[in-house]
């Protein structure tokens, strides 16, 4: 195998990912708080080259150096920094400062109920007064935010046919009086938060539920934390960089064609 193609070619693909990777950002910028990804590299493990069938040292091996088989996809991490906020004037419009989640009580499409995390306070109160997510998922209530607790009796609920206002904690009132709390909870390690799609997240096992410092703002709504100027920029640089590898794979081929039917023929 000629190293410089594979070199080429694992530099190719990598690119293809990172550019998958701001693509998928690019789509998800104008999504209530998203978090933008980001992907690092990495060589693959260097492989000592050495002589062999050299009998100028007494037939032992002697090493030529390192080489490296090319790049691989490292890491792909999540950017946490907060959104900017943005003001909608809705009363169960709700926006985090801070580190924290909405727990939320999940139901997919086939029955299994769950739950999960999600950073988009975009929600509604139906005609029972339940607070719910723009897709119909109930919101957890504190107590059963913090013990996993997805009950009907750990739903948020206020009386539908009044105002309310919540507080920096969570706290509902109505008629100058508390009726419920949001549950906003946190994680203490974010290595075991792992997405699970329609903006919300999984907590995978070993991870570990604490109180969140967060404060709810409400009447708005955290945007995206994606740049869009940055990510474009960075198109711009892995297309390059998919172009190098390109030229790379182009000029060995070229070698190669040299060898076989010009240095052949001598």
């Amino acid at each position: 195998m000629v190293k410089g193609l594979y070199t080429g070619y694992t530099g190719m693909v990598n690119e293809q990912k990172r550019l998958d990777v701001i693509a998928n950002n690019l789509a998800n910028s104008a999504t209530t708080g998203y978090k933008r990804e980001g992907m690092v590299n990495q060589s693959f493990d260097h492989e000592l080259a050495i002589k062999i069938k050299d009998t100028s040292n007494y037939d032992m091996p002697q090493r030529i150096g390192a080489i490296s088989l090319g790049v691989k996809v490292g890491e792909t991490y999540t950017n946490w920094d907060q959104g900017a906020f943005q003001m909608t004037d809705n009363s169960s419009d709700l926006a985090l400062s801070g580190n924290g989640f909405f727990a939320i009580s999940f139901t997919s499409k086939d029955g299994e109920t769950s739950i999960k995390y999600t950073r988009d306070g975009a929600f509604t109160v139906d005609n029972d007064g339940y607070l719910r997510t723009s897709d119909g998922d109930y919101v957890l209530n504190r107590v059963g935010a913090l013990n996993s607790n997805d009950d009907i009796a750990s739903y948020v609920r206020i009386d539908p046919n009044q105002e309310y206002s919540i507080d920096e904690q969570g706290y509902i009132y109505q008629n100058n009086q508390i009726v419920d709390q949001i549950g906003v909870v946190d994680f203490a390690d974010y290595n075991y938060i792992s997405k699970y799609g329609e903006n919300l997240y999984d907590l995978v096992d070993g991870g570990q539920i604490i109180a969140a410092d967060a404060s709810i703002e409400q009447g708005c709504l955290e945007a995206s934390n994606v740049n869009v100027v940055d990510e474009m920029v960075n198109m711009i640089v892995i297309a390059r960089a998919y172009e190098a590898g390109q030229k790379v794979i182009q000029t060995e081929d070229s070698t190669l064609d040299k060898a076989v039917n010009s240095v052949g023929r001598v």
